[in-house]
């Protein structure tokens, strides 16, 4: 019998989507579920991005340039410029969403049996396309009693060795929250300068900022231009997850020719797509204004709610729009199944994401998950009265 590869076998299991099937399942015994476990927004995408498709009169629909096209890279930059980010269109790859950004980021910047810095708790698919790239992830643990901050540089200098290409950074972060302060950033800056490294930015959610705290990208910075890369995504900013376009950005010259022979090789984004992410270049500040408050509002109510629960212990995210929670149980893995299978209050349950996936340190997480607040206040209430009992509920049956 033909074998599968060692690399494909020892592919990690998406923690956000693995437990999709058992949710399904409980939909079709009546169960409603409410889905915290996964960062699709319910806020509407920009009309002026859907008329763009509606309203278009394309007959042929033909491939896109293979970097993007030179219109949506202009806008691009001029949006860049309004955040202190100054670059223009050859600065600039378009990608089929945020994830091949990252694939074609690695594949440039690394070989196999290279290694990656990460601060983790980190986005779980960090893991898997370096596993796909024959790259090794190498974690310095942020914890949930300092809010999920920056590791001392030390704990990263430890770390680095003749194999290391780069440290990688989501800021805000997903799934912690934690947004990285202008201090922060130039710390990193400094080992990377130091190391001659490349500082990796995965920056999709600069938008949602709270408490009146401002993001500082990578490439705001003054010194980077040869070592820093921005990850970006029309995904979360514009709610157009299904969209599939993100981007790279870098003033590194080499990188971003070799990032164009990846592009090449997969032909181009979806043109379909390209329209929609043009068009939504001119929503209005207002749009990020509205759904900035609605996050805080929601951010609050969830954090708020989830205070009440003896023996949970909850970071206070800063950006994004998650937040992770610190269970009074061993296993979260086993009980997030659990509340799919085997419980419901009032015929309605809870999908949350097990934390241990966005760790690569064997046994961090276990008790710890991820929730996306992505559902209205009511909704997020609700949620965690379900939660609360639920936990009263597992505790007494795994006599924990």
């Amino acid at each position: 019998m033909p074998t599968i590869s060692k690399k494909g076998l020892k592919m990690p299991e998406s923690p956000i989507r693995k437990l999709v099937p058992f949710a399904e399942d409980a939909k079709k015994k009546g169960v409603n579920v409410f889905h915290l476990n996964i960062g699709q927004p319910d806020i509407k995408t920009p009309q002026a991005a859907l008329d763009a498709v509606k309203n278009n009169d394309i007959e042929t629909l033909s491939y896109a340039r293979s970097e993007g096209s030179e219109e949506y890279r202009n806008k691009l930059a001029n949006y860049y410029k309004k955040h202190n980010i100054h670059v223009t269109l050859d600065n600039i790859v378009v990608t089929t969403g945020g994830s091949e950004a990252l694939l074609f980021t690695i594949g440039s910047i690394t070989d196999p049996g290279d290694e990656i810095i990460i601060p983790e708790p980190f986005y779980a698919n960090y893991n898997g396309f370096s596993r796909a790239s024959g790259v090794k992830v190498v974690p310095v643990i942020s914890k949930i009693e300092d809010n999920f901050e920056l590791p001392k540089i030390e704990d990263f200098e430890k770390l680095i060795t003749k194999k290391t290409k780069a440290i990688l950074i989501c800021n805000p972060g997903n799934p912690t929250g934690y947004l990285y302060s202008k201090e922060e950033i130039k710390k990193l800056k400094e080992i990377v300068l130091k190391h001659d490294l490349f500082l990796i930015a995965d920056e999709v959610y600069r938008e949602f900022t709270y408490d009146g705290l401002k993001h500082t990208s990578v490439m705001a910075l003054d010194g980077l231009e040869e070592n820093s890369i921005i990850i970006d995504s029309v995904s979360k900013r514009y709610s157009m997850c299904g969209a599939r376009i993100g981007c790279i950005v870098s003033k590194n010259d080499a990188f971003i020719k070799t990032a164009i022979k990846f592009a090449q090789a997969r032909l181009s984004p979806p043109t379909y797509a390209l329209i929609a992410s043009e068009a939504a270049l001119d929503t209005p500040q207002q749009y990020f204004d509205d759904v900035k408050e609605e996050y805080v509002v929601r951010r609050n109510t969830l954090v708020n709610e989830l205070n009440k629960i003896e023996g949970l212990k909850v970071a206070n995210p800063k950006g994004a729009f998650y937040c992770v929670a610190e269970l009074p149980i061993k296993n979260a893995d086993h009980f997030a199944k659990w509340l799919l299978t085997d419980f419901n209050l009032n015929n309605e349950t809870v999908m949350v994401a097990p934390a241990s996936g966005f760790y690569s340190t064997k046994g961090e997480g276990k008790n710890q998950i991820r929730m996306a607040y992505v559902l209205n206040k009511s909704d997020l209430i609700k949620s965690v009265e379900i939660l609360s009992k639920a936990l009263e509920v597992y505790k007494t049956k795994q006599n924990l």
